[in-house]
């Protein structure tokens, strides 16, 4: 009989076989984020809210419409975090970490809330993993990375990546532009959508993201701020495009990129793939330089990315197949079962991935079920107390010595 509870519209389970695909990506994603130096850093769920609203920004669709926010026992008004950049600010700050040699590289990888509509690769309750580069202001770390993501993406295979690159000028050389933009989107009101005319004033850079289409039609002819870029924001723009070039990082300029949060600066970028239609960000990021001393540090530039875990699985739509067990402990009698397990302790211990009948089956049971968990080889305690090794590949199938067990399992290289 089926359960009447269910998960939170939003939300999902993780099942085993969906855990080995999870499992690869993080692994896949420590080992790029390592191997350039970056450190794991794991922040709480939930934070105070003006974190997110004086940081993230209070014009933001996040902060106006999707953070789960709720008040604790003693009053305090929390959110589950809807991003991690953010988070893992507050932390470089209370830490101290702006005493140690800069930049700080961290790396992080966790479950995220956001309320917004449930949809393929989008959920109330996802995963994402980003890294960070805070205390430098050179175009080395933009590009480092963008490269970080680039590779990781490359070494998961997934198909059909473009990464799209834009900037946002610094907070100064913004101002004159967004006055312009401001005028632009005024002169064309009446064809706005309602959401982007609300925001005219506070956010009008979100215009470029709008999907209705009376408001898209007067963004094609919005001036962009990529081609009013000067002195050092332009310098930096085309310092980060030269070290993407030399590195072979293939991208495309985007003028009309833009991020939906507050704190980002100048380098901005997206990897988007062309098998998850028109929501086919699979993670993105950029500079934000301005975002430590919102949050009352002092200034300190910074870089970073987040990426989607789901969105990645999404775009690699892959089957994934049990990853089978080095052995399996068979039983002919069931007066053998306690040594089963000592010999399976024993496997195990060597680092031999290793399971053994638990329900009670018979000897041929259990060799279909060793077969079933794609176990590579089958080890057969007889009821005389000898034991037989039998390769489930081949199927053939040799004497061994149980007192000697692990080597002979590993040819002597354990």
């Amino acid at each position: 009989m089926a359960s009447k509870f269910q998960a939170p519209r939003g939300t999902f389970d993780i099942l085993p076989e969906q855990a080995r695909a999870r499992r690869r990506l993080e692994g896949a994603a420590a080992e790029v984020f390592g191997r350039a130096g970056y450190e794991p850093i794991a922040t709480p769920v939930f934070e105070g809210t003006d974190l997110f609203e004086r940081g993230v920004g209070q014009s933001t669709d996040i902060v106006r419409k999707e953070m789960f926010t709720f008040e604790d026992k003693g009053g305090r008004s929390l959110t589950l975090r809807p991003e991690g950049t953010a988070s893992v600010c507050r932390a470089y700050l209370e830490h101290g970490m702006q005493k140690l040699a800069q930049p700080v590289k961290l790396h992080y990888l966790g479950p995220f809330f956001r309320h917004e509509r449930p949809q393929a690769g989008r959920y109330r309750q996802f995963h994402q993993l980003g890294a960070e580069c805070i205390g430098t202001d050179s175009p080395l770390a933009d590009a480092e990375v963008i490269m970080l993501l680039a590779d990781l993406l490359a070494e998961l295979d997934v198909p059909g990546v473009e990464l799209r690159l834009g900037s946002l000028g610094s907070f100064e050389a913004r101002r004159a532009y967004l006055e312009d933009l401001k005028a632009h989107l005024h002169a064309h009101e009446g064809e706005l959508s309602k959401d982007v005319r609300e925001r005219i004033d506070i956010n009008p850079l979100r215009a470029f993201d709008a999907d209705d289409e009376g408001t898209r039609g007067v963004m094609a002819s919005a001036p962009t701020i990529v081609e009013r870029l000067e002195g050092e924001d332009a310098e930096h723009f085309a310092e980060v495009r030269a070290l993407l070039d030399t590195a072979g990082v293939e991208y495309v300029i985007d003028p009309t990129l833009v991020r939906g949060l507050d704190y980002y600066t100048r380098t901005i970028f997206s990897f988007v793939c062309d098998r998850l239609g028109a929501q086919s960000e699979i993670g993105g990021g950029g500079r934000y330089d301005g975002l430590i001393e919102q949050l009352g540090g002092a200034a300190t530039p910074a870089v970073g990315f987040a990426a989607g875990i789901e969105r990645i699985l999404l775009a690699l739509d892959e089957e994934v197949a049990g990853e089978g067990r080095d052995a399996f402990v068979a039983v002919a009698d069931p007066a053998q079962r306690q040594r089963a397990m000592a010999l399976a302790t024993e496997l195990r211990h060597a680092g031999i991935s290793t399971e053994l009948d638990l329900a009670g089956r018979s000897f041929k049971s259990q060799l279909k079920h060793a077969n079933r968990i794609g176990a590579r080889r089958v080890l057969i305690l007889e009821a005389d107390g000898s034991a037989q090794l039998r390769d489930m590949d081949s199927g053939e199938q040799r004497p061994v010595d149980p007192g000697n067990l692990v080597e002979e399992m590993t040819g002597g290289e354990a």
